[in-house]
């Protein structure tokens, strides 16, 4: 019978599959095992614990500004080693390898966007370059970004991702920090509104100039929000930390933010506050509010005078 000659085969090979590198991602906060297509899908929020990832500036502008609409400007501004800073390596190197990993010039895109149709000047920093560092291209990307809001009057949104100045440029950086609140100085005494985005992290410098400079300052939940690190601070006082010490959380309970805003809802939020605080006309031609007249202004103050003359007799 033909089973009594079956002769024995080997194990048959198959083709190892490849997993690709990428596809999985472990959360941060929960430890899930998320996969990437899907957190993409989720604006890179864990679905089990509303974890929020770093992205980039690429995917801020994505995610907040209308579809499309983002237009970048100033790209030609690229920063130089004016020092010759060198400590582990050069910091020409530095920028070199940030600048090829990134695609970026420096550590923040700055243009014009729409926000649920709203014209707006806006400027993202990139925590992946160089982690987001505030050097002399930052702050001179930033300051033209308020000087474009002033000149074209329509609101200003800054979004920051940053660990502050950036020592490689020394006394440079430092200066960005009162160049840009100057800036924005001269937007407030024109009335234009200022909302400042804090993302995970916001420290340093950032934080020590633009980034709470805002009319109104919006959070990501669970974003680090500080100058010192927490184990200066601790040091320096000689005390134990709160819980939740320099969280977004944290900040809002005891009144440096205004609000927290999950990622999926910070577009229709941004709308929503534009319409509260700043007049579209049709034309799309972004106008304040005007006051009243001069004369108008005398006149109501003299029939509130007679009123209170009056109900005094």
């Amino acid at each position: 019978m033909d089973w009594f000659n079956k002769k024995k085969k080997g194990i048959a090979s198959t083709e190892k599959k490849v997993m690709p590198d990428g596809l999985w991602v472990k959360c941060d906060q929960c430890g899930e095992i998320i996969y990437r297509p899907e957190l993409q899908k989720r604006m890179f929020v864990c679905h089990k614990c509303n974890y929020h990832f770093r992205v980039t500036s690429k995917e801020f502008s994505e995610y907040y500004f209308d579809k499309d609409s983002f237009q970048e400007l100033d790209q030609n501004i690229k920063p130089v080693d004016v020092l010759k800073f060198k400590d582990s390596k050069r910091y020409s190197d530095r920028l070199k390898e940030a600048q090829k990993k990134t695609g970026l010039s420096d550590a923040v895109i700055a243009g014009e966007a729409t926000i649920e149709g709203h014209p707006v000047a806006a400027a993202i920093m990139d925590f992946s370059f160089i982690g987001g560092s505030m050097g002399s291209v930052v702050g001179e990307k930033i300051s033209r970004t308020i000087d474009r809001a002033c000149e074209k009057k329509i609101p200003l949104i800054i979004v920051s991702a940053s660990g502050g100045a950036r020592m490689m440029e020394s006394a440079l950086s430092l200066m960005q920090m009162a160049k840009t609140s100057a800036k924005l100085a001269r937007l407030a005494d024109l009335g234009i509104p200022y909302i400042s985005i804090l993302t995970d992290p916001t420290t340093g410098g950032t934080t020590a100039s633009f980034a709470m400079l805002g009319d109104i300052h919006i959070a990501e939940p669970g974003a680090l929000i500080g100058f010192a690190g927490q184990r200066v601070i601790k040091q320096t006082i000689g005390q134990d930390l709160p819980e939740g010490f320099q969280t977004a959380e944290f900040l809002l309970e005891h009144g440096f933010i205004d609000i927290i805003v999950p990622r999926q809802e910070m577009r229709a939020t941004l709308g929503r506050l534009l319409n509260l605080f700043w007049f579209f006309p049709q034309s799309n031609a972004a106008e304040p509010r005007k006051a009243p007249p001069e004369s108008r202004q005398k006149e109501d103050a003299g029939k509130k005078a007679t009123a209170v003359s009056s109900d005094n007799k």
